[in-house]
């Protein structure tokens, strides 16, 4: 049980580490957990639209998919061009001595192959988590995300993916509470 408790507080240090990117950005914060939130909710919503699909497998996928950015850190696509983070070994030694580490392990290498339906969906949900994040910024007034956002939704590779990313942009912020508090 010591292993499990050292992995549920190593897992809860992600609330503590910033996403990198948004220092780039010049506006915005968020922790890896709050993405790792979003991601997995995304993830969700993804397997309700697509039941074919195993949910369990595709909410863990997006719920996991940073878990070694608890020892590595967040590196940005800046960072990446000057440091390499041995995020397998980061998992192994996080998971060494868990009965179940196996299949997270399993899990996250399913998600870096990106081969399996559940491994695309996963990897679209976490580009719409920053979509979510710069359009949100968008539509209260900052400029910098436009140049951004494009990108980013280029990443996104499944019809469901495109999908909620397109019903995003079309979408403002603030327009589910707007419209329960005007009717």
């Amino acid at each position: 049980m010591k292993q499990i408790a050292n992995l549920l507080f190593e897992a809860k240090i992600l609330k503590e580490i910033p996403r990198s990117g948004y220092h780039f950005l010049g506006v915005g914060t968020e922790s890896v957990a709050e993405h790792s939130f979003s991601t997995a909710f995304i993830g969700l919503v993804m397997s309700q639209m697509e039941p074919e699909a195993d949910a369990l497998k595709l909410i863990s996928m997006c719920l996991i998919h940073d878990l070694p950015e608890a020892r590595v850190g967040d590196l940005n696509a800046v960072h990446k061009q000057y440091v390499s983070a041995d995020e397998k070994r980061a998992l192994e030694d996080a998971i060494r001595g868990i009965s179940f580490g196996e299949n997270l392990q399993d899990l996250m290498g399913e998600y870096e192959e990106g081969l399996t339906k559940e491994a695309r969906l996963a990897h679209d949900a976490d580009q719409l988590a920053l979509i979510l994040e710069l359009k949100d910024l968008i539509d209260i007034g900052y400029h910098p995300p436009n140049g951004w956002i494009e990108n980013v939704i280029s990443r996104v590779r499944t019809k469901t993916g495109m999908q909620i990313a397109n019903a995003v942009m079309e979408t403002k912020r603030d327009s589910w509470w707007l419209s329960a508090i005007n009717s």
